[in-house]
């Protein structure tokens, strides 16, 4: 998986599942006829538990499910989905009577629910932007572990010396906090590099930030770091001339921001801690 290719495509060509889980026939043959369309399939089910046993968490989906059924209720299903941390859009069919219910399925993250009788244009309009919404969180989820993926391919002392990149430490510093030699701290960024596909810092922290897995990141450092040109194209397309030739200014500007720092650190030797540098320095020097 390439965490540097564009899913959205892939999820948006997915037709996606709308469930419709209740055990009253006539409520399931209303929905169906509410709802039909050719931009997603439909699926019925009388029960909480046949739904469970058919349901597939890999396609973009939204459920519909009554709140009042025999066997499993609509907020054990909800529960139990909750518990196999799936986040699909969950909308819940109720009586007048079932109020308090829906509330605190909300609280549960329920998105929305719908009384008896139906209408058939808001619950169109409901049921697609609730489909939009599950291929947004389809693609986010793919392309999350894309890139957990990478970052779990690098041993334990290649994530020691990624966090103190993250962090901004250069390879001097690297080297005193591990205890290892500049050229074996070079060997790991270039090995994290390679494992990680990253052509420059910008793509490698555009891998990390993209994982989830340092939330001590900034959202101001990511949204620096997502308006930065990428040696590697996201999309699949060749990179641009003017984005190569913007990346050779920034690499060249943090090569002699590097060097003022290295003679700064030698001036002071007893400065252990520097400020960030752009994450634009290409690791493999």
């Amino acid at each position: 998986m390439n965490p540097n290719y564009d899913y959205s495509n892939d999820v948006l060509e997915q037709p996606g599942i709308v469930y419709i889980v209740d055990d009253e026939l006539e409520i399931r043959d209303s929905l169906k006829w509410l709802l039909e369309s050719p931009d997603y399939r439909i699926e019925d089910y009388e029960s909480g538990e046949t739904f469970i046993a058919q349901f597939n968490e890999n396609v973009p989906s939204v459920i519909l499910c009554d709140l009042r059924m025999p066997g499993m209720s609509g907020a054990d299903v909800q529960d139990h989905l909750l518990k196999r941390h799936i986040n699909a859009p969950f909308i819940f069919i109720t009586g007048h009577g079932d109020v308090p219910q829906a509330v605190e399925a909300f609280k549960k993250g329920a998105v929305d629910f719908i009384q008896k009788p139906f209408q058939q244009k808001p619950m169109q309009e409901l049921v697609r932007r609730m489909l939009e919404r599950a291929r947004e969180m389809r693609r986010r989820r793919i392309q999350l572990d894309a890139n957990r993926s990478l970052i779990e391919k690098l041993t334990p002392r290649e994530q020691q010396v990624l966090e103190r990149i993250v962090n901004g430490r250069l390879n001097k510093q690297i080297a005193d906090d591990l205890g290892i030699s500049i050229k074996t701290v070079e060997a790991h960024r270039a090995s994290i590099m390679d494992k990680t596909g990253s052509g420059t810092v910008a793509d490698l922290m555009r891998v990390v930030v993209k994982s989830e897995l340092f939330p001590k990141i900034s959202a101001t450092l990511a949204e620096a770091i997502a308006g930065l040109p990428s040696m590697t194209a996201e999309a699949g397309l060749p990179h641009t001339k003017e984005n190569e030739e913007h990346m050779r200014r920034m690499d060249q500007a943090r090569v002699a921001e590097e060097e003022a720092r290295a003679r700064a650190e030698a001036a002071h030797p007893g400065l252990s801690t520097l400020p960030d540098l752009p994450a634009t320095l290409d690791m493999r020097r």
